[in-house]
């Protein structure tokens, strides 16, 4: 591993200095919040630099070959960096009671534990044995279809996608972009402002909001528009496993 990402942060601390009741209120009012300066500059760049050590990973999708844009991404496969495990666990205990929320309000009975061990368990026992954090690459005229990361029976309701690279010194264009479809009504685009090394939390699927005769499901996608020029890196967390 890359000395730079050596030893592993203490990711508790980390998030305590984000104001958590804000993220809460974002995401019920957008299906998206922000975490700035979640990773520094040099941690960026060392997972970056990842992506061509083949050693790491279990699969290369290239998004021109299955119509899901132009640019690439890869796996992580187990055991992951440990610096994305203990982002994966600290975020999922602070987004567990949201999620668990956001199903009672919308009538689902599913309920997810409190750690993310528990949580992997429950997958991998339904045979959703694949971790899903990843890296994704774009150069200059890539983009990412809006998309939905589900991959099986048992899905989190909330990820994470930490831009590595700077914009305006590393690539132009590449904004990451949220759609939102409620019902009887057109889709609604929101342009997430990242800057290299903050986070985005986001709905994976849907989210409740709140109408005139009570809480309604909304459908959400996510991607990422045309990089006009230079590269362009992001990690993305996904809490759940694939089959």
């Amino acid at each position: 591993m890359n000395a730079q990402l050596q030893p592993v942060v203490d990711a508790g601390s980390r998030l305590r200095v984000h104001d958590w009741g804000r993220v809460a209120e974002d995401l019920d009012a957008h299906g998206y919040a922000m975490l700035e300066a979640l990773l520094s500059p040099l941690e960026c760049t060392a997972l970056a630099s990842q992506y061509e050590d083949d050693g790491r990973f279990r699969g290369r999708v290239v998004m021109g070959r299955h119509g899901f844009g132009r640019g690439e991404y890869r796996y992580f496969s187990y055991p992951l960096p440990e610096l994305v495990v203990a982002l994966r666990t600290a975020v999922y205990s602070r987004l567990v009671p949201i999620a668990n929320r956001w199903n009672a309000s919308m009538g689902m009975a599913v309920h997810y534990p409190a750690t993310h061990a528990d949580f992997i368990e429950r997958c991998h026992a339904a045979g959703q044995q694949r971790p899903t954090p990843l890296l994704l690459q774009y150069g200059a005229d890539d983009y990412n279809c809006l998309h939905q990361d589900l991959y099986g029976e048992h899905v989190f309701p909330l990820q994470m996608a930490v831009l590595l690279s700077e914009p305006g010194r590393d690539f132009h264009g590449g904004e990451f972009v949220l759609t939102e479809q409620r019902p009887r009504m057109q889709s609604r685009a929101e342009v997430v402002p990242l800057r290299q090394g903050d986070a985005v939390l986001f709905a994976v699927h849907q989210r409740p909001v709140q109408g005139t005769r009570g809480n309604y499901r909304v459908n959400l996608r996510h991607g990422v528009s045309r990089v006009r020029g230079g590269h362009r890196h992001t990690l993305g967390i996904i809490f759940h496993d694939a089959t």
